[in-house]
């Protein structure tokens, strides 16, 4: 998360993760690219209610709660789709989003909090893509641009 960077920047999310970032750069199959919210607006705090509002709406399996909001930095919470089975914390994936202004573009993260593992693979048990598919949720519900090659996920089960 944000706070565990002293850059205050987004985390990466690494090889042995199920989440999706535009901070994993030397991870391709974790890395998606920024969004623009230029399709909707220039003005980044109308960019900026308009992802708060569709943050709040998106997650048909249950309620988003957003933990942290600044003019600049969200962070919520929402139920973890796959693997089934987990309970309290460990049943949360975490979202980030980082407004940048200046480069009229949107950073975001979103991750489980748990992966888990069947031996003997070294690669976690597939969240089959809900991160992804959440966030494309949000940004297809904003009219939003990503600015580069789209993110087509875990192919594995």
């Amino acid at each position: 998360l944000r706070s565990a960077n002293s850059d205050e920047r987004l985390s990466k999310i690494s090889a042995n993760e199920n989440g999706v970032s535009t901070s994993a750069i030397r991870n391709p199959s974790r890395f998606s690219p920024p969004w623009t919210y230029l399709t909707e607006t220039s003005d980044p705090q109308v960019a900026w209610k308009s992802l708060i509002n569709a943050v709040n709406n998106v997650d048909q399996f249950g309620k988003v709660e957003i933990v942290e909001l600044t003019n600049n930095y969200l962070h919520a919470t929402a139920k973890t789709v796959s693997p089934p089975g987990l309970t309290g914390e460990d049943a949360l994936d975490d979202l980030e989003f980082l407004l940048r202004p200046d480069d009229n573009l949107v950073l975001y993260r979103s991750s489980s909090r748990i992966s888990v593992f069947v031996y003997p693979l070294t690669q976690p048990v597939s969240d089959r893509n809900s991160n992804l598919k959440r966030l494309e949720r949000i940004r297809e519900t904003l009219g939003w641009e990503e600015m580069g090659d789209r993110q087509t996920g875990s192919q594995s089960l």
